[in-house]
């Protein structure tokens, strides 16, 4: 259950926090979790519960001083939504003050809440959407439509990065407006500010009259990243490919780059913390995923003064500022993605008027102060607190 909270000021007791993932590796999602986990401090308590238990690397970043706790006796968040299962499910939510789900994988949780949630005195309940795995990229399936329709039924709230998940929310999920909150992801934009050292990466070193097109992201079919090296192949040999995260595509990545001899450019250091000391040595920050909604690393990109260049999925044009917009191209297009590649790498000057731009804004408009603000009003809403912390 973990260890015991201060009390938050004005003399409530620390609330406990349930938080239920389809996944707690390092991603996006996790990431911001994280983020808002560390920023309410000790004075609240956490338990974590992971679909996937081998899945928890993003566990590492939680401030230590931060009460938290890793339950393995929770029922499986997978397998068939029998009524059995769900009930025991429910049993599991009792005690908390609020329960958080994310995404498709935490979505029984949502459900046995809706159907027991009454009757046994369960805590409100806010579900969160990220986004999309390979098996809904194309089109959303009928049936976890109808699922999610009924299980949201009696969430506190629905959380959505952007606009695109706000339309799918509204209209295909048939959520009322007031249920569904769009909450733009954010992060400390200052304190990517800082020029980054050559060997931040440690495993990899920027060298003299280097240049390197980065990205970070989990090694997921998703992501595609095939499709960047494919996209990279084009440039120039003192360009280096850096890709940081880890997952199970991983030797798909590193095949691609074999079969365009081009192996020799490929960087993969594997999951590194603490981006902003390093997303600074990326001239070039490029996506290639199937699927995106808000990105968190496009953020970080902007707020290190780095270009970008992406499919244009998700929210991701509107996002950079318009002088990069030319980069965001069509999604599942090689040579779409290496033509921006080509054009901002032979560019210097243009790299550095998109970068500058692309941190202003950033700065303006995506710092964590506005995000976290957000989150601490609708959770101490939800459990009917003037404030959370």
């Amino acid at each position: 259950m973990g260890g015991k909270a201060a009390p938050p000021r004005g003399g409530q007791e620390a609330p406990h926090i349930l938080h239920l993932h389809s996944t707690f590796a390092a991603g996006g999602k996790e990431l911001r979790c994280v983020r808002l986990i560390n920023a309410f401090g000790a004075g609240v308590r956490h338990t974590i519960v992971s679909a996937t238990p081998d899945r928890m690397d993003a566990a590492q970043l939680i401030s230590r001083d931060i009460p938290v706790s890793y339950p393995q006796n929770v029922p499986s968040l997978q397998g068939a939504p029998t009524p059995g299962r769900l009930q025991k499910i429910a049993r599991a939510l009792a005690g908390y003050d609020l329960v958080l789900t994310y995404n498709w994988g935490a979505m029984d949780a949502v459900m046995a809440h809706t159907l027991f949630g009454e009757a046994m005195g369960l805590p409100p309940l806010i579900h969160h959407e990220d986004g999309f795995n390979e098996d809904e990229l194309n089109r959303l399936k009928t049936s976890r439509n109808w699922f999610r329709r009924i299980a949201l039924g009696r969430a506190s709230g629905l959380v959505v990065p952007s606009e695109k998940l706000e339309e799918i929310a509204l209209v295909t999920w048939a959520q009322p407006l007031g249920r569904v909150k769009r909450i733009a992801n954010g992060i400390d934009t200052m304190t990517f500010a800082k020029k980054p050292r050559p060997d931040a990466l440690r495993a990899v070193v920027k060298r003299k009259g280097e240049h390197w097109v980065g990205t970070m992201a989990g090694l997921r079919t998703v992501k595609n990243l095939p499709r960047l090296v494919r996209a990279f192949a084009a440039l120039p040999d003192d360009w280096q490919l850096v890709i940081v995260g880890e997952g199970p595509e991983e030797d798909a990545i590193r095949a691609e780059a074999d079969r365009l001899d081009i192996g020799h450019r490929l960087h993969m250091p594997g999951f590194v913390p603490d981006p902003a000391r390093y997303v600074g040595l990326f001239d070039i920050f490029a996506l290639s995923s199937d699927s995106e909604q808000f990105p968190i690393s496009v953020i970080e990109a902007m707020a290190a003064g780095v270009p970008v260049a992406a499919p244009a999925v998700g929210d991701i044009a509107d996002m950079v500022t318009d002088l990069n917009q030319p980069m965001i191209v069509t999604p599942g297009n090689d040579d779409a993605l290496s033509d921006a590649l080509v054009l901002l790498a032979s560019q210097p000057e243009l790299r550095k008027q998109i970068g500058q731009a692309n941190r202003d804004k950033a700065r303006a408009q995506f710092d964590e102060k506005k995000m976290i603000d957000s989150y601490l009003r609708l959770y101490a809403s939800a459990m009917g607190r003037a404030t959370l912390v």
